[in-house]
């Protein structure tokens, strides 16, 4: 059963989905954002404190990759 739930999880990822990754500290968090099929999105990681105006870059961060990549 459990090889029917990862591939229900896989058919779910499509063109449209996006991949994040975060590496979760105590004051910074690293991102890194992917494609479906697992190209990064950027060359760097996105660096972004433990704080409320952190999430709001995060946040904006990850708006901005939605817009260049599928709506512009």
């Amino acid at each position: 059963m459990k090889s029917n739930t990862q591939n229900a999880k896989i058919e779910a990822i499509t063109e449209k989905t996006l991949v994040l990754g975060i590496d979760v500290g105590s004051e910074t968090h690293y991102a890194r954002a992917f494609d479906y099929r697992g190209v990064e999105y950027s060359k760097k990681p996105f660096k972004f404190s433990n704080t409320e105006a952190g999430f709001v870059t995060f946040k904006e961060w990850i708006l901005d990759l939605k817009e260049k990549t599928w709506e512009g």
